[in-house]
């Protein structure tokens, strides 16, 4: 069953009729190395590592039966493998957005989730805080001993806010996507609207739109007067297209660009796009 009608632009189909990954009773060697490559891709969100970066030490435990599921997912959160990756050079919001990502499955709620990490990271230290999250009774009830932490995020459950729902697209981009392959680098996705304590913007990843979506300057201040004239006063509109076949070039190459349209323009421009080939990827107040 699919999360959302729109699984397919929003890029969560991969995760519709998954099953989260278990060691079972009675594992196998194939099962226990399924749950150590999920754990990875999990824990470092997606990100590539090299057969040198493996922590193979905690892997050999948990092939030999000595180490269960959590702590491994334990292990790896606190290696320097994930400071190097999601701790050194990051905005410390960012990395409590991450860890509520990849340890619980789930964006944070409200700004008081991260205040309480700010608080304890101060206080007790990085080990603390992991522990934290994966002590906690949420934790404990969604993945118990033996099951890697998924995306919770997307799916209506108990225990589960809505506004987690619109949050976790801020933070998730796509399945092929890595927590440090996007635009906006280590900058905290999440910090103005828990601040405002206001619901996040559903934006899919660029991949799944085939195009990409708007995105707001890191001030937060996108123009609202420029490229006006006193003949065309009224809203400016930014239009994102992808797919965009150009005179007078082989129609192999397409581009995607974004155009700055007046209110009174836009029904002309669409009509344009559409004769050209382009598909529209979004269109928003500039």
């Amino acid at each position: 069953m699919a999360i959302t009608t729109a699984a397919s632009r929003l890029g969560t189909t991969a995760y519709s009729d998954s099953q989260p990954v278990e060691l079972r009773p009675n594992w196998s060697q194939d099962d226990a190395k399924a749950v150590i490559m999920a754990a990875y891709r999990q824990v470092l969100g997606n990100d590539y590592i090299m057969s040198s970066e493996r922590l193979t030490e905690l892997e050999s435990l948990v092939t030999s039966g000595s180490l269960s599921v959590r702590e491994f997912i334990r292990g790896i959160a606190k290696s320097e493998l994930y400071k190097k990756k999601f701790f050194y050079g990051n905005f410390q919001t960012r990395t409590i957005e991450l860890n509520y990502k990849h340890l619980l499955g789930r964006a944070p709620y409200d700004e008081s989730e991260v205040i309480y990490h700010l608080d304890l990271y101060e206080n007790e230290g990085f080990d603390a805080d992991i522990d934290s999250y994966i002590d906690s009774p949420e934790y404990n009830e969604n993945f118990s001993e033996s099951i890697v932490p998924y995306y919770r995020g997307f799916s209506t459950q108990r225990g589960q806010k809505m506004v987690g729902f619109t949050r976790m697209f801020q933070l998730y981009r796509g399945y092929a996507n890595s927590d440090r392959s996007q635009l906006l680098g280590s900058d905290s996705r999440l910090a103005q609207d828990l601040a405002l304590n206001k619901p996040s913007a559903v934006v899919g990843p660029s991949g799944a739109n085939e195009g990409w979506a708007y995105r707001a300057s890191k001030q937060n201040v996108p123009s609202n007067q420029a490229f006006r004239t006193p003949s065309k006063a009224g809203r400016i509109y930014r239009v994102e297209v992808s797919g965009l076949s150009i005179p007078r070039y082989p129609r192999v190459r397409r581009s995607s660009r974004a155009f700055l349209v007046p209110y009174e323009e836009l029904s002309a421009t669409l009509q344009k796009i559409n004769k050209q080939g382009g598909k529209v990827a979004s269109i928003t107040l500039a």
